[in-house]
Order: structure tokens, then sequence, then C-alpha cells
């Protein structure tokens, strides 16, 4: 799902009470899927709501009361949430009415950017702070601001080159990347050698300080920092990875497969055949990757830029490391 949903559910144009709540849409927090913009894992996403990083996760239900306050309504069936995001992603109608047995808790405002409203009710709006917690509530969610380069619109960028995949890789030209001449010092696991394990890292150091500068993404290339207006994706500027910032990256990577990171930290999706989109967080950077392909680096520390590593005889061990200890969608 991406942070501009454009589903509808449960809702018609009949006003009820105010207190029934109209469902725009839903989303999974869980430590396999859950909204970026919360956080670079899922323990930090469920932090940023206030909620327990319980191993089976939450459904986020998104809707407005009957006044057309934002809300959003935290539920423990996932299942069922699950189930009516399925079926909408298939164009079907699901009414989306989770017992009141499951719901968590209801917290004011929205994470996320929902473009559509419930019909019949007044236009979208925070509700109004409640007069019993003396001031003490939680603020209002709202979803990051667009206007700034952050770690959420950093993450917000790699899921658009996750979801976006192919359009992405066609702006790299393969004959860009001018790998050395070392050896190969073999695939990189868990459990290597402290010897191996310098000389793997060397090796990615090498491939990411020689990748060529790639075209410009789709849309051309924009002034440095900016950001897409709907989505908070990368400006298309895809440069060298001739940056510091990069091998940092490859390196805290790497310390993933010897160290496993909080749940959420590495994620793996189905791609195509036998490969998997590889996503992987960490604090200031993102990195998006296909497991038989190259590697997509995004970095707080340059707006609205892509570094791209090279495939290298190093970064597909690497790559099949992280896989193999990233959580999955059920």
């Amino acid at each position: 799902m991406s942070d501009e949903e454009d589903a509808v559910a449960g809702t018609d144009d009949t006003v009820a009470d105010d207190d029934a709540l109209f469902v725009l849409t839903a989303v999974l927090l869980t430590p396999a899927q859950f909204p970026s913009v919360l956080g670079d894992d899922y323990v930090a996403a469920c932090r940023t709501l206030a909620l327990e990083p319980y191993e089976e996760g939450y459904g986020l239900v998104l809707g407005q009361d009957g006044s057309g306050a934002r809300w959003t309504v935290v539920v423990e069936d996932v299942s069922l949430v699950a189930v009516a995001i399925a079926a909408w992603d298939c164009g079907m109608d699901y009414d989306l009415s989770p017992d009141d047995r499951s719901v968590v808790c209801a917290l004011p405002g929205w994470p996320l950017a929902v473009a559509v409203a419930a019909p019949g009710v007044p236009a979208p709006h925070d509700p109004l702070p409640d007069p019993e917690a003396e001031g003490v509530g939680p603020a209002p969610l709202a979803p990051p601001d667009t206007d700034a380069w952050g770690p959420a619109q950093r993450r917000l960028g790699a899921d658009e080159i996750a979801a976006h995949w192919a359009t992405w890789r066609e702006q790299i030209d393969d004959s860009a990347f001018t790998l050395p001449g070392e050896a190969w010092h073999g695939a990189a696991a868990a459990g290597e050698t402290v010897h191996e394990e310098a000389a793997a890292a060397e090796t990615l150091r090498e491939e990411a300080a020689t990748v060529g500068a790639g075209n410009s993404g789709p849309g051309g290339v924009r002034e440095a920092g900016a950001v897409t207006e709907d989505s908070g994706a990368p400006n298309g500027n895809v440069r060298s990875g001739q940056h510091p910032g990069v091998r940092r990256v490859l390196e805290e990577a790497r310390a993933y497969t010897r160290s496993p990171p909080p749940p959420g930290r590495v994620r793996s999706s189905f791609a195509s055949d036998d490969a998997r989109t590889l996503r992987a967080d960490g604090p200031g950077w993102s990195l998006v990757a296909r497991t038989d392909d190259i590697a997509f680096i995004l970095l707080d520390e340059t707006p609205g830029e892509i570094l791209t590593v090279g495939r290298g005889p190093e970064l597909p061990g690497l790559l099949k490391a992280l896989d193999d200890l990233a959580v999955r969608p059920a």
C-alpha cells in the first residue's frame, strides 16, 4: 500500500451518529509489512504509535466519524484487515467492520495521506481534544511533510523504488559499472572469520566506489532535495556510488548478517521467478535491491538522490545473507 491510499470501504451516502466510523482504507502493521513512514523497523513503527510490538502485529483502520474527524483505529484482527486489503486490491467491495473486542485503541488523525473522504460528512479534520484528557492526550497523527527531505521521505522514496523496480532499473546503463579486477573473496554470510569478513567488506567498498553514474530517473532530474508532491519519491537524480555514505551502508548491512537487527529492519518480498525484492533500513539510510540484480541506496545526507551499487562478486552474497534473515509476508 502506498502513502496515498485510494481504497474506499464501508461507506455509503447515509450518515449515522457521530460515533460511527466510515472506513476509508486500512494497512497492516506487522514485522513483515508496516508503513515505512512510521520507522526503520517494526519496533520503531509501533513505538511511534505507542503500541507494544507484539509478534502478531496489528491492523490500522483509517476512517472518519460522523463529524468528519480523522481516526486511526488499531485492531488485533490482522487476518480480517489482510483479507479486506486483498479484496480492495482486486477491485472488490469489502465491508471492513472489526469486532469491538478486537479494537486496541483509537488514535486521532491519520499517519498516512489519504486521498479520499467519506461521503455525506464534513471534510476530514483532526478531532477536537478530549476534555477529559486535560491536555495530556495524544497529538493527532499526521503524514510526513513532503516539502522537506528527512527519514520519512527517504523511506517513502525507497518504497517507490521497490514498488516500481523496473521503471527505476531501466534508467541504469550496466556498462557504467566498472568493477575492479580484484580476487573474488566468496559470498559473505554469517559465521565468516574476521579475516574473511574484512576481505569481503573491502571488495564491497571497492564496488561501491567504482560504479558509474546512471541516467536521470522518471520525470527527469529535478533540483537536489526536491520531493514529489504526492509520493515522497526521490527526485530521480541517480548518480555514482562514490560516496562514503554508501560504503557505510554496505558495512552496516553486512553487520546485520552477524547480529540480526530488530524485526522488520530487513524485509523480503516476491519479485519474479526465484528472485526476491529486498528492503533494508538503518540509521539514516535505506537500501532496495533484487537478489538477482543491483542495489539502490538512499541517504538522509543526500536529499532526493539515488546511489547505485553494482552487482560485482560480493553483492550477491550480501543480498543472499540479508534475504536469509529477512522477515517475509505470511
